[in-house]
């Protein structure tokens, strides 16, 4: 087990950071976990969600200011979160610049709707650092919070991980047969 923990302690604000880049809350809740148990320190935990969070966000806004015409851009842009993403720019950009890693399905079409519009960089810069601090506070905080309710049920799993393992991925198996069925009947039904 010292080895494990030496490998959280050496690698987990990078995984940190790039959980947060990349998928979102349930790294940083984790961080959190982690710094309750003393792993990492909860300032390393946060700064890695914050900046992870960041990073992405900026990068996300920077493709959709100077790629608007992209293929990139207007495939972010078909999907229907973007144009709730574009009204909400339009009526409340500074909340919506804070808010939208809080709302489920802008994640990822946020920033590049606000880069599309006519926010300024300065603007969205700023906002986007305070945005990031203040998920970053909020999910750390509830893995903190939490850690030990989390620790004690993932204590309480630990023997059952190898029958809920293949149960999981038994229920993704069927998932994606069923899907797959579904797509198939749905291409013979409309073809001539």
């Amino acid at each position: 087990m010292d080895q494990f923990e030496h490998y959280i302690t050496a690698f987990g604000p990078l995984a940190i950071l790039l959980g947060a880049a990349l998928e979102g809350q349930t790294a940083v809740i984790a961080g959190g976990v982690l710094a309750h148990k003393g792993l990492i320190p909860w300032p390393v935990a946060f700064g890695a969600a914050a900046f992870g969070s960041w990073v992405v966000d900026h990068l996300l806004f920077v493709l959709g200011r100077s790629f608007r015409m992209s293929r990139f851009v207007r495939r972010m842009a078909a999907k229907r979160a973007f144009g709730r993403a574009m009204a909400l720019i339009e009526r409340y950009p500074v909340i919506f610049i804070l808010s939208f890693r809080f709302l489920f399905g802008l994640r990822a079409v946020g920033p590049v709707a606000v880069g599309v519009c006519d926010v300024s960089t300065m603007k969205f810069t700023l906002l986007n650092i305070a945005g990031a601090l203040l998920w970053a506070g909020v999910f750390t905080g509830l893995g903190y919070a939490f850690g030990p309710a989390v620790v004690s049920a993932l204590e309480a799993l630990a023997p059952h991980a190898l029958p809920i393992a293949v149960a999981s991925a038994g229920v993704v198996v069927v998932a994606l047969v069923l899907w797959r069925w579904r797509v198939w009947v749905t291409q013979e039904r409309t073809a001539p």
